[in-house]
């Protein structure tokens, strides 16, 4: 029994290395963040910017992800890590359930989806503009990671949202990949004319998934494209 423990101990938080204790929880680091906003303690912004940076980071109090973060960091740093990845793979897997048993037209189901889905879309945009006081996280490619597995969430969600009422597309779906199928070739302005949207509803669907699409791939990866080091490895300079 120990062997195993000792196994999957390895196999999953891998070397533990020690750390100062951290100063402040996630949830204080949040409100520590959006009161640099307010202050203007790291960019002279005003007006729009400002609000929109400020929503922002608001956004972030109202999802279960920070408080994951907040539980966790209670046992240790890289317990949150831990902790977050099995979220985000939770939120990668559970449209994909909805789809495979039927699920769409369940409301709760989509609603408790479509919560998780905006945490994602707000999440995102958040990390890029309106995170001041964040340092470097341990590692950039464990961040891309886990943004693929976002991206992956994102297609799967939107499928379970164009196959909500079955009456959105130009003909039913036959089977529950179809809508993955879908929203995949969509989100990548592919279109191969099998399925289009017939709806108001479809159509906006399609055309704010297209939009974030170029938010996710364009801006997002070029922004950690930019810091990821050629050798692989990271320096040992302030960590998240």
């Amino acid at each position: 029994m120990n062997s195993v423990s000792h196994f999957f101990r390895k196999l999953l938080l891998g070397k533990i290395t020690k750390k100062e204790k951290v100063k402040h929880n996630p949830i204080q680091k949040r409100l520590l963040n959006i009161k640099a906003i307010w202050n203007n303690d790291h960019q002279d912004d005003n007006g729009l910017e400002k609000m929109v940076r400020l929503i922002l980071s608001i956004s972030q109090l109202f999802f279960p992800g920070i408080y994951l973060k907040y539980l966790a960091c209670k046992k240790g740093h890289e317990y949150q890590d831990l902790v977050m990845d099995f979220y985000i793979l939770a939120k990668f897997v559970f449209p994909i359930l909805i789809l495979k048993n039927h699920w769409e037209n369940t409301f709760w189901m989509v609603g408790i989806m479509t919560y998780v889905l905006l945490e994602t879309f707000l999440y995102i945009p958040t990390l890029i503009f309106a995170s001041d006081l964040f340092s470097r996280p341990r590692s950039y490619k464990r961040s891309m990671l886990m943004l693929f597995f976002n991206y992956l969430e994102i297609i799967c969600s939107f499928g379970v949202l164009y196959a909500v009422g079955g009456h959105t597309m130009n003909k039913p779906f036959t089977h529950w990949f179809d809508a993955i199928y879908f929203s995949l070739v969509s989100s990548n302005s592919i279109g191969f004319g099998d399925y289009y949207p017939v709806t108001t509803y479809g159509k906006v669907l399609v055309s704010i998934q297209a939009m974030f699409f170029l938010t996710f791939v364009v801006l997002f990866l070029n922004f950690f494209s930019t810091k990821v080091k050629n050798k692989g490895y990271f320096d040992d300079d302030e960590i998240a």
